[in-house]
């Protein structure tokens, strides 16, 4: 499968801006330095993202970028094409060669996961992936600390967990 680095880090970006889009216009210096994404990869990926009009962009102070569509309108699926990845899993790319120019034994086996994999991401939007970070954070405020003593050679150390 050839999901890169590209698809992942589009797919974290737009999901940063679903996760703060009411704070305005967000600058992809504030992404980067929340994701830990180089400024420059970001612009191109947001280059190609304008392209698709998954996003929009206001110049100038305060500027930055905005989601295009409501996060629940934007599939990952979406985004991972946008910035030009894709998820075949075949030896082939899909174009049916991949032994003696014809389809290897194997070759419906991998072109099959590839949809799979695609509906899977297909199905997924960004409002349900910032749903889901929600959800996960609220469990772990939700969770009691526990501290523990832990005795080490005749010292008391506490421990958290």
């Amino acid at each position: 499968m050839r999901l890169t680095t590209k698809g992942r880090y589009a797919v974290t970006a737009m999901l940063d801006l679903a996760i703060h889009r009411d704070e305005g216009p967000i600058a992809l210096a504030d992404i980067a330095q929340r994701q830990g994404i180089s400024l420059s990869y970001l612009e191109q990926l947001f280059a190609k993202l304008r392209k698709r009009a998954l996003v929009t962009s206001v110049r100038g102070p305060g500027g930055g970028y905005n989601l295009a569509r409501p996060a629940a309108e934007i599939r990952v699926a979406e985004v991972i094409a946008a910035v030009d990845e894709n998820v075949d899993t075949t030896r082939c790319g899909g174009a049916h060669n991949c032994q003696n120019n014809g389809p290897c034994l194997t070759h419906d086996l991998w072109n099959d996961l590839s949809d799979h994999i695609y509906q899977y991401l297909y199905r997924i939007n960004l409002q349900q992936l910032v749903e889901r970070r929600t959800a996960s954070q609220n469990v772990e405020l939700t969770t009691p600390c526990v501290t523990v003593d832990v005795k080490l050679g005749g010292a008391r150390a506490g421990v958290n967990s």
